[in-house]
Formats: C-alpha cells, sequence, structure tokens
C-alpha cells in the first residue's frame, strides 16, 4: 500500500499536466501514424513524412494566434476571411494601374514591397477591430470574429467581383510563394513557419508576457486585480493573429499568383480544430503551441491517410471529425484520472 502511495505521489508530480498532455498527445500521435503506416501502403516513406509537416504549414502559422487567443479564454473565427482578404489585396495593390479593359486586371500599380506591407496593415486592422469589440466593448469573441470573417470575405468577394485577379501583375509578385530553401525542395513558408513556432514556443515559456497570457485565461479579474491590463493584452493578440493570418495570406497568393475571394474558406475551423486536438483548453489557462502543433501533424496523418485510401472527400471530413471527437475524450479521461 505504501509502495502505491509513493509512486502515485512521485509520477503525477514529476510532469505538469500541460507536460503530461504533450506527452499523451505524442502517444496518440505514434498510435495514429502506427495504424496509418498498416493501413497505407508506403506511408512510412521519409518524403511522406516530411509532407505532414510541410503541407500544413498554413494552419500551423495561424494556429499560434488562434492558441493564443484560446489560452485566454477567447476565440479568432477570422483567420480565413482575413487571408482571402489580404491575398485579395496584395494582387490588387500590384496590378498595373489602368493597364486594361478588365475590371480585374486593373489595379494600384504599386511595388510588391509596399503592397505586401499595406496588405498587412490590413490584416492587422481585422485583428484591431476585433480587439476593439472584444476588449474593450466586451462583446462575445465567438460573435466578433465570425462577425469579421464575413466582412473580409465579403470585401475580398466585391475587390474581386466573386472571381479572381490574376492578371497584369509583375514578375516579383511570384517570388515569395515559389522560392525554395537552398539545396532542398522545401518552400521558404516552411522556414517562416518554423521560425514563427519556436518564437512562439520561447515567448510562451521564457517571457514574463507568456505566462500572463495563462493568468488571463484562468482568471482575467484577477489579473487585473494583480496589474495586468487585460485589455492591453488581449488588443496585441489579436493584432498578432491578424498579422499571422495576413503572412499566410501573401504567402498563398504568391504561390498561386491570384487573389481569390474564397481562398482559405474553413481554415478557421481546422485552425481552432487543430488547437483542442492538441489539449488546448477552449474554456482557457491551458495548453500550448507545440500541442497544437501535436494536434496539426495528428490531423495531417489522418488525412493524409484518408486520402492514400482512396476515400471521398465526404467521408475524410466524417473521419477528421471522429478522429477529433476520439482523441478529444481521450485527453478528458486522461487528464481525470491523472487528477483523480
Amino acid at each position: 500500500m505504501e509502495i502505491k502511495q509513493v509512486r502515485k505521489s512521485l509520477l503525477p508530480g514529476a510532469l505538469s499536466d500541460e507536460s503530461f498532455m504533450t506527452l499523451f498527445m505524442v502517444i496518440v500521435l505514434v498510435i495514429v501514424f502506427g495504424v496509418a503506416c498498416l493501413l497505407v501502403p508506403n506511408f512510412f516513406r521519409p518524403q511522406n513524412v516530411l509532407n505532414l509537416v510541410t503541407n500544413n504549414w498554413f494552419l500551423i502559422v495561424i494556429g499560434i494566434g488562434v492558441t493564443f487567443l484560446l489560452i485566454t479564454g477567447n476565440m479568432d473565427m477570422s483567420v480565413g476571411g482575413n487571408i482571402a482578404l489580404t491575398g485579395v489585396l496584395s494582387v490588387y495593390f500590384c496590378q498595373a494601374a489602368n493597364g486594361s479593359l478588365n475590371p480585374l486586371a486593373n489595379g494600384l500599380g504599386l511595388p510588391y514591397p509596399v503592397a505586401v506591407g499595406l496588405a498587412l496593415v490590413c490584416a492587422m486592422g481585422i485583428g484591431g477591430i476585433n480587439a476593439f469589440f472584444i476588449a474593450k466593448l466586451k462583446v462575445p469573441s465567438i460573435i466578433v470574429t465570425l462577425g469579421t470573417m464575413m466582412l473580409a470575405r465579403g470585401a475580398a468577394q466585391v475587390i474581386t467581383d466573386g472571381a479572381q485577379r490574376n492578371t497584369s501583375l509583375p514578375d516579383s509578385f511570384g517570388v515569395l510563394g515559389s522560392t525554395n530553401i537552398p539545396g532542398t525542395s522545401i518552400r521558404l513558408a516552411v522556414l517562416v513557419m518554423l521560425i514563427l513556432l519556436v518564437a512562439a514556443f520561447v515567448f510562451e515559456k521564457k517571457t514574463v508576457y507568456g505566462r500572463r497570457i495563462y493568468l488571463i485565461g484562468a482568471n482575467p479579474e484577477a489579473a487585473r486585480l494583480s496589474g495586468i491590463n487585460v485589455e492591453r493584452y488581449l488588443t496585441a493578440l489579436y493584432i498578432l493573429s491578424g498579422l499571422l493570418a495576413g503572412i499566410v495570406g501573401i504567402f498563398l497568393a504568391s504561390e498561386l499568383k491570384s487573389g481569390m475571394s474564397s481562398r482559405a474558406t474553413g481554415f478557421e475551423f481546422d485552425a481552432l480544430v487543430i488547437a483542442l486536438l492538441g489539449g488546448v483548453s477552449i474554456m482557457g489557462g491551458f495548453g500550448s503551441v507545440l500541442q497544437m502543433f501535436m494536434g496539426a501533424i495528428i490531423l495531417s496523418v489522418v488525412t493524409t491517410a484518408a486520402t492514400g485510401l482512396l476515400l471521398s472527400p465526404d467521408w475524410q471530413f466524417t473521419l477528421k471529425g471522429i478522429v477529433t471527437f476520439l482523441a478529444i475524450l481521450a485527453q478528458r479521461y486522461a487528464l481525470d484520472r491523472r487528477k483523480g
């Protein structure tokens, strides 16, 4: 009896709940990957494993901002619309002015760096609108960000007339999205994703500001009483989330050399799923970008395996939902058993 009590006191105390959940999701990833290797021929090939990360760089980038906001107890459902708007604006700002009778071929004729800068400012502006209503006016984040998602996508539809803009662009427009890391076939966007992920992890774990985010999510009133300017933190995080969505929009528009109002449809839900799948709490106060990253890889394994099994898109969507649901239930069960 005494030995059991000693083991119970040592093992649970050896890891924090966050570390325990991260380790748990690593185990889940190994299991899911093992099942995929058994069902899908050649799934374990190195190139396929590399693709699990590189093919989902955009979800991981926007997942960083979504994760930080979830930790504070808030959401950002506007990222998909923001990606579409930023991409459309970067094209419109670059297109030659009055160079064609087709209105979709005419833009402002700005240099590409200026066009990118202005588009990113607009992306952060969407984040600023979110922050104003959520941090200042205390409107629930789910309502505000769904509204700005529709606002951003609607603006993109107006600029593209419901179609797309892909002509009268300078050669420099496609460079950013088509450049590879020297000596590899990996796109520059993947390197940017890795840099942002590492920076977010360091910010989260090694800075006072990062730790305060958890306090805001656990108890906003206690955070205010302890001297933390909650409104300022939420404003900064929403602007950051808008910037990250803008970066994704710029890279996707450059890679595809077009701006489309329908681009990134559903990305906001996928970003939310990978965060929750990784163990980030929707109630706030718990989670990490590393857990979000694990969730992204698990979702990527499921999606890739479903494609390898030649499942229809409808069944792929259903399978993703089932795996997400089971993983979240397993997380809840594991944490309850640990605390019990």
